[in-house]
């Protein structure tokens, strides 16, 4: 539960108004170098100089954070609830990877005990990164959706998933039907969106995993309940376009599936977008749907090389995440450094400024939710990090000689895991245990 006292954190603040334009913009974001966040119930009820904030609250305990970064809670946009067991699998591509592991791992959640024990560790996992917001596929059961938002209801996350709509092309043991996936998914929009912090998100795993008709029943699903956001994959792996090809080969391409049966909007969250062709980046860009950047997934699974710029280029919307399990890594600071390798494959040099803000407000922008995380703006929700650039010894060594806020982020990217997350807060409550 959120805490109902008022806590001042002091620190270095940083939060971000806007995408930076250059290495030198700014105007784009906000950085106090004695700052503060008065936090109540759950809210930063202030910002600013430490001075400031602390005359407005003399008698609130402060949590003296110097000399390390405050920044906003970091943003995962696409991971796999189930595959916690499944991470660092050793695999060939996609679709074997599917079969071989992932597959198996998820029809264990049937099992609500397994389910509630593998949620523990998955938000431990979670918190311990620094990740305060996650955007979750849950397995095709619904009781794997009732333990995912149980945990992040007793630890107060504001946290997005589903249950996972798969009726062909996967074992019998976790495949639905159109019905029961659209009753299933109703159901727990009922139960489960708006309630605490939880948002549904509609969840067709991907369109060799769903017949027409599932897929006509999650845009019935979308269209019944346009607060909902809707997540799946797209152009990952060749194979698995080859396949969607021959399962649907009236559509355009790959995005034309799902354009066809209304899936596509401001809200919509696609995993990969590596293999784009000018209609569908044409079309993305006219229905605002995101594609969300998974780096050290495609580098595991040898997918393809994500393209950044062509994307915003032609105005689609973009976000980053780990998707773990064929993501190898819980950390966003992971994730940004593999991400920038994969940019600098293709000589779009990525700056620290930019990385950072889109693991917090850009991630939160994809997902229309800047008006609560992904900020440290006054009344917001109080979920915050604090950063130590010097957090293991090559860090501090390194640490030693940098001049510039752009040159301690770039460290903290590129040396960074969870050490380097000195305390995560939820609501304004500390989430790591001291040592």
């Amino acid at each position: 539960m959120a805490d109902n006292t008022k806590t001042i954190l002091r620190g270095r603040l940083l939060s971000f108004h806007r995408a930076p334009d250059h290495l030198e913009d700014t105007q784009a974001y906000q950085y106090e170098t004695d700052g503060a966040l008065l936090i109540e119930k759950g809210r930063i009820l202030k910002r600013g100089r430490f001075s400031d904030v602390a005359a407005l609250a003399p008698d609130a305990p402060i949590q003296d954070h110097r000399p390390h970064l405050i920044l906003p809670g970091l943003i995962d946009t696409h991971i796999h609830f189930p595959q916690v067991q499944v991470i660092a699998s050793w695999a060939d591509q996609l679709l074997d990877w599917l079969n071989d592991y992932t597959f198996p791992a998820e029809q264990k959640f049937e099992d609500k005990a397994h389910g509630t024990r593998i949620a523990k560790g998955f938000y431990d996992a979670l918190t311990a990164h620094g990740t305060t917001t996650a955007v979750a596929y849950c397995s095709s059961h619904p009781n794997s959706v009732d333990a995912y938002f149980e945990e992040a209801a007793r630890r107060n996350m504001l946290m997005l998933g589903g249950k996972t709509m798969m009726d062909r092309n996967a074992p019998d043991a976790l495949c639905d039907t159109a019905q029961s996936s659209y009753d299933d998914s109703k159901a727990l929009i009922g139960k489960w969106h708006g309630t605490g912090r939880a948002y549904y998100v509609i969840t067709p795993r991907f369109a060799i995993t769903s017949t027409p008709a599932q897929l006509e029943a999650a845009g019935a699903l979308l269209r019944e309940h346009p607060q909902c956001h809707l997540q799946t994959h797209i152009n990952e792996n060749h194979n698995e376009i080859a396949f969607t090809k021959e399962l649907y080969p009236d559509a355009d391409d790959y995005l034309g599936v799902y354009e066809s049966f209304g899936l596509l909007g401001k809200k919509t969250l696609l995993g990969h977008c590596i293999h784009m062709n000018d209609r569908e980046l044409a079309v993305m860009k006219e229905t605002g749907s995101v594609a969300v950047f998974c780096p050290t997934s495609n580098l595991f699974l040898g997918s393809g090389l994500y393209d950044k710029a062509r994307l915003e280029t032609h105005g689609v919307r973009t976000a980053i995440a780990t998707d773990v399990g064929g993501g190898t890594s819980y950390s966003l600071l992971r994730t940004l450094d593999e991400g920038y390798k994969i940019l600098q494959l293709q000589r779009q040099r990525m700056h620290p400024l930019t990385s950072f803000y889109w693991a917090t407000r850009g991630n939160a922008e994809a997902l229309g939710l800047e008006d609560r995380i992904g900020t440290l703006e006054e009344g917001t929700d109080a979920d915050v990090i604090v950063l130590d650039a010097a957090a293991t010894p090559e860090m501090a060594l390194r640490m030693e000689t940098a001049q510039s806020l752009a040159e301690e982020l770039f460290l903290l990217q590129t040396l960074g895991d969870d050490r380097a997350i000195k305390q995560t807060y939820v609501s304004g409550v500390p989430q790591k245990r001291a040592g």
